[in-house]
């Protein structure tokens, strides 16, 4: 993680964690999650002087998407998400905005689709895309080296909850015991809401570990 810049910015009703991911030697950056409150975020990434290159969704809920159009628009960067989570971008009812009268999503299409074992790199960056099925079909982890951001999957003492549409606990549980669990102690992990934590203390504290 050495000379990689990562900024925390909570964002929305819901306090979504939205991510800065930058590489301060070339310049170029990878925005994670800017789910609202653009003028926030765009504050902090001019802060920053990256040139953005991609937009990675964790996956398709509106409190992770909501200022995706915004982003792009300004930054002209790529939107990426899973592909089992594409169709949610453009779905009031699969994402939920229709909850917040959040209409502004309604035409959101995807620039680049996911998929397992996927590699986005910006300079330095390389983030490795792992697929974490249960919050939604197609919500991922993206792990960098010593960190890892676990979108809605994994939270500190917590999971993502499985009640919304195409949610399924049993895929959840499966998907942090085979893919999550085995990675080294020391990964600290960037949730998509709350604290910062480390693998390690979740497999000692989280009872979903």
């Amino acid at each position: 993680m050495k000379d990689i810049l990562i900024k925390i910015i909570p964002v929305g009703m819901l306090e979504t964690n939205c991510y800065i991911v930058g590489d301060p030697a070339s310049g170029e950056g990878i925005i994670i999650d800017p789910g609202d409150e653009f003028s926030k975020i765009a504050a902090a990434i001019d802060n920053t002087k990256l040139k953005i290159k991609y937009l990675i969704n964790t996956h398709g809920h509106h409190d992770h998407i909501g200022a995706d159009w915004q982003v792009k628009e300004k930054y002209g960067c790529r939107i990426l998400i899973h592909e089992e989570d594409a169709g949610m971008l453009g779905n009031p009812l699969l994402n939920l905005s229709f909850k917040k009268d959040r209409s502004e999503v309604k035409d959101l299409q995807a620039d680049q689709l996911l998929q397992e074992g996927d590699v986005v790199s910006a300079g330095a960056i390389k983030l490795e895309v792992i697929h974490t099925p249960g919050h939604t079909p197609g919500c991922i982890c993206l792990l960098g080296n010593g960190y890892l951001f676990t979108g809605d999957t994994l939270f500190a003492g917590a999971v993502g909850r499985t009640d919304l549409p195409g949610g399924s606990f049993e895929k959840l549980n499966n998907s942090i015991q085979t893919k999550l669990k085995p990675l080294p102690d020391t990964l600290k992990i960037y949730p998509g809401h709350g604290a910062s934590s480390t693998i390690g203390r979740e497999k000692r504290e989280n009872p979903f570990m």
